[in-house]
């Protein structure tokens, strides 16, 4: 009356495949992809061997955890091997051009950076008494909470288009 399930279990291994391998092209972490191929290799497999359904669950699990433990990492650090770390957040603001958009008033005042945010500043200690007006050039020397740490760029030498 009923069909066999165990029979049809190698559907279930390539669903298993097809969902991880969207998984992995939405998270491109590289543990899905092992995952993928630990359910067709050794899920899949192991069904065409004929091995029953507990040994392929087995097999599949003991071969993803080892492709995701042992192959991943070395994939991984040859997939960024070179590259430079992409920066983000905060550790992005370093070095960031800015004007300032009010007067600084004891060392502190706003400045609007170079990615169009408009940060509440304060000139860093070597610069703290130097006036500053609106429209003065600035660059991000480091962030203090929610305020961005500022020193004032030197104006060009007359003439050679240099800054001293």
């Amino acid at each position: 009356m009923f069909p066999d399930l165990f029979a049809y279990t190698w559907v279930l291994w390539l669903v298993i495949t097809v969902v991880a391998v969207v998984l992995e092209l939405v998270t491109l972490s590289l543990v899905f992809a092992m995952i993928a191929v630990g359910s067709l290799v050794g899920g899949l497999g192991t069904w065409l061997l004929g091995w029953s359904a507990p040994l392929q669950v087995v097999a599949a699990a003991v071969l993803s955890a080892l492709l995701v433990f042992l192959i991943r990492p070395v994939l991984y650090r040859a997939l960024v091997a070179g590259r430079p770390r992409a920066l983000t957040n905060v550790d992005a603001l370093h070095g960031m051009s800015a004007r300032a958009t009010a007067s600084f008033v004891d060392g502190t005042g706003y400045a609007r950076l170079a990615n169009g945010e408009t940060w509440t500043a304060r000139l860093d200690d070597r610069h703290e008494h130097e006036p500053v007006g609106v429209g003065t050039r600035l660059t991000v020397v480091g962030i203090d909470g929610a305020t961005a740490v500022v020193a004032p760029v030197p104006a060009p030498t007359p003439g050679t288009g240099a800054t001293p």
